[in-house]
């Protein structure tokens, strides 16, 4: 489902080039279940941003499903990130003064199917526990409750990958132990290749597969 293949990441840090990513080879199946380990500045989260569009490569194609994303236009690229991936970062960023069902809603806003939509937003706070507090801003929440928004938010479009960056990283050892619980059971029931990106080996030992990366290459 994801290829990577023969990735480079080059970028200017004032005068000076910086290689992010050397040579990166890498396939991650259709449903599974992937932790990228290391340390910070490693590569792990420029790798999330190439499966996920935020960034192109420097060298190398990246291929979803058989579509080598790395030629793709930027209405392409944009259209791709709304539909196929769902994205739950460390920062959580939301927006704070709307309700967690608007939150969640936002990604849809293109969308012609807003009865649909707002019924499967409803249904994915639901899952993640919210369904007390789904009028309420987000800036009264917690950051566990933060973290279920964004969660519910990346589910909404009914995407083939997460990409999860550090998830718990903002969280105490509790609430991120129930985050990645939550992040588990959603994975198994809606069949979607989870990919996260930690520092953390207790996390990571929950995944079918770990991939670790240090100084930008795969050990």
């Amino acid at each position: 489902m994801i290829h990577l293949k023969n990735i480079s990441k080059k970028f200017v840090d004032g005068k000076t080039f910086v290689t992010a990513l050397h040579d990166i080879n890498l396939e991650i199946k259709k449903g599974e279940f992937v932790a990228i380990t290391g340390p910070s500045g490693s590569g792990k989260t420029s790798v999330l941003n190439l499966i996920g569009g935020l960034d192109s490569p420097t060298h190398g194609t990246i291929s979803i499903n058989e579509k080598d994303i790395s030629k793709y236009s930027d209405k392409e690229l944009s259209k791709y990130r709304n539909r196929s991936v769902g994205f739950v970062f460390q920062e959580f960023h939301l927006e704070q003064f709307l309700t967690v069902l608007e939150n969640v809603l936002l990604p849809t806003y293109f969308n012609h199917h807003k009865k649909e939509d707002a019924h499967r937003a409803k249904e994915l706070i639901s899952e993640v526990g919210l369904s007390d507090r789904a009028t309420s801003h987000t800036n009264q929440l917690s950051g566990g409750q933060k973290q279920r928004t964004a969660i519910a938010r990346a589910l909404i479009n009914n995407p083939q990958i997460i990409l999860a960056d550090e998830p718990t990283g903002n969280l105490d050892a509790a609430t991120g132990a129930k985050i990645l619980e939550i992040l588990k059971t959603l994975h198994k029931k809606h069949g979607i290749t989870l990919v996260i990106a930690t520092h953390d080996e207790k996390i990571a030992s929950s995944a079918d597969r770990i991939i670790k990366i240090k100084d930008g290459k795969i050990c």
